[in-house]
């Protein structure tokens, strides 16, 4: 009886994860497309982990790609340039992934050591900045200043012009975790509309609301090949609140979403990875569960998503003199020149150190 009764379950459990994942396993292994937001598990791993190596701290490892998170599907990345705000206590990069053909664009999100503060705050975040060009568009002005106001915004523009200058026409995508993700998203859509690159390409880790209603339609048709990834009970894509019965003024998500959970009973438990509808807000997926955790919020895909070593906003950085600068606000931008073949520049470091 017992193991009828296992099997029983077993039986209910596939036929339940057919309805619930039906969508996502017949598109689940195509190649990407960069005209609808097709969802492909393999690529979601690898944006993942450009995502998670934003949240290094020593530069010279990410810089050069050597640090405990620049392998696995990111090897032989090579990044054209890093910036740290200092200032405003922001990190993103630049580069080229030459397996698949186009310029990554990573932003780091939010310290792990101060995001119970920053959850508490997005709580009472209002609608308080209109999105220049889009009528009835509003958006959170924290999120649009980061990459807006900060020194992120031309340190991205000029590393992609250099890219597309000595590489050529190349695929862009466009990802970050938690605050990265909304910078991510403000950054994919300055990129399509201010400066007119095509092929742009989206996917956010943990993303919050950045807009209202206006905005969101704006931005589907405008960078449609956006998917947003939420992980189970993670609180941070609940905020800062959306209100049904108030639609066309609170926040509210653009598409497409991803929702990864565990469906199961017991020992019996298998990860699906539901394509969500197109309004930006199904009810089916992540919205139908509790915002509780941040745990969930923290580790995507099994890849960590925070910086191990941050106590606050310091770096570590040597031997990086002959590429990079500051401002005089402190802020930090490293360069590689193009026609530096990345291992050329690491056998220099390598034997400036042993001589040391």
């Amino acid at each position: 009886m017992g193991q009828i009764r296992r099997l029983l379950i077993l039986a209910i459990l596939i036929y339940l994860f057919a309805l619930s994942s039906g969508r996502e396993l017949k598109i689940k292994y195509k190649h990407l497309d960069h005209h609808s937001p097709v969802y492909n598990h393999t690529f979601a791993k690898i944006m993942v982990e450009y995502a998670s190596a934003a949240y290094m701290s020593d530069l010279t490892e990410l810089f050069t790609w050597t640090c405990s998170r620049c392998c696995d599907l990111t090897k032989g990345f090579e990044i054209i340039e890093l910036i740290v705000d200092v200032e405003h206590c922001l990190q993103g990069y630049v580069g080229v992934a030459k397996n698949l053909n186009a310029i990554v664009i990573a932003f780091r999100g939010t310290q792990e050591h101060s995001i119970q503060n920053w959850v508490e705050d997005l709580f009472w975040k209002q609608l308080d900045l209109n999105y220049p060009g889009m009528p009835d568009a509003m958006v959170h002005h924290g999120f649009y200043s980061a990459y807006h106001n900060t020194t992120l915004r031309p340190g991205v523009i000029n590393a992609v012009n250099r890219a597309k200058d000595y590489y050529g026409e190349l695929d862009i995508m466009v990802t970050g975790h938690s605050m990265g993700g909304a910078i991510a998203a403000f950054c994919g859509l300055d990129l399509t509309v201010n400066y007119e690159m095509k092929n742009v390409v989206v996917m956010t880790f943990g993303q919050p609301r950045i807009g209202n209603a206006a905005f969101a339609s704006y931005y589907s048709q405008l960078v449609p090949n956006t998917i947003r990834v939420t992980n189970d009970h993670d609180i941070v894509p609940h905020l800062p609140p959306y209100y049904s019965y108030f639609a066309e003024k609170t926040y509210h998500h653009f598409p497409r979403e991803v929702w990864l959970y565990n469906l199961g009973v017991g020992s019996l438990v298998y990860p699906v990875e539901k394509v969500c509808d197109g309004t930006g807000e199904d009810p089916t997926c992540s919205r139908s569960v509790g915002g509780t955790s941040i745990s969930d919020h923290l580790h995507y895909y099994g890849i960590d998503l925070m910086g191990k070593t941050w106590r606050s906003c310091g770096i570590v950085m040597n031997s990086l003199e002959d590429y990079g600068r500051t401002d005089d606000k402190g802020n930090i931008f490293l360069s590689r020149k193009l026609a530096t073949p990345i291992l050329k520049m690491k056998t220099e470091m390598d034997g400036g150190s042993n001589s040391a």
